[in-house]
């Protein structure tokens, strides 16, 4: 089957399922309904501390599944470039390819854009809500140590001297969706993976849409 045929078919089929997000979680296949299109802006929910999710957890198809796509962009292979408004973050390959990951973007107020690097890498990180997010979820831990329950998930990226990351989540379901207070957040098995292919100091562009 051609590549532009199965994309086709995917594009028939995708809606008839109701856009249906699949996670492989410990070997298991679960099916997560994503909500209408009116309703994906932002996710009105909080974090949930203490909720497992294993470092597999990993997005297998839809759009937010990882895969190889075209990507016009002048940038040198290995740069990170975020879509926040489209919920994509592209690892340029080169000769006009992308590796892309479905992520999870900030909330209405908590978006930005701009150009950093990636200045520190941790496995498991420990999880400080910042003081926005304090405001809002004030229940929430002042600290957590890194593991299966912490909401930073199996990996982080910290992104220049901004309290900003890109990170995992214990939360899988709200990839896609305006969740966050400005991370960027991947299902575990995609960070994890993503973590391994992006070393200190790659240049992450971070853009509300794509630009011609």
């Amino acid at each position: 089957m051609s590549i532009i045929l199965r994309d086709a078919l995917r594009g028939l089929l995708l809606p008839a399922l109701g856009a249906a997000a699949i996670f492989v979680v410990s070997g298991a296949v679960t099916a997560q309904p994503r909500p209408p299109a009116t309703a994906q802006e932002t996710m009105d929910i909080g974090d949930e501390p203490g909720r497992v999710s294993t470092a597999d957890a990993t997005i297998t198809e839809g759009p937010y599944a990882r895969q190889m796509v075209l990507f016009r962009s002048n940038e040198a292979p290995g740069t990170v470039v975020i879509h926040s408004a489209e919920r994509f973050l592209y690892v340029v390959q080169g000769n006009g390819r992308a590796l892309r990951y479905g992520i999870g973007v900030g909330r209405e107020g908590f978006t930005w854009s701009g150009q950093v690097q990636v200045s520190r890498k941790a496995e498991w990180p420990d999880w400080r809500p910042p003081p926005e997010m304090l405001q809002r979820q004030p229940y929430l831990p002042r600290f957590m140590a890194g593991g299966p329950g912490n909401p930073m998930g199996a990996r982080a990226l910290y992104l220049g001297s901004t309290v900003f990351r890109i990170h995992g989540t214990n939360q899988p379901e709200t990839i896609g969706q305006a969740i966050s207070s400005g991370c960027f957040r991947l299902a575990n098995g995609d960070v994890a993976d993503l973590y391994d292919r992006v070393p200190l100091g790659t240049k992450v562009i971070i853009r509300h849409k794509a630009t011609l």
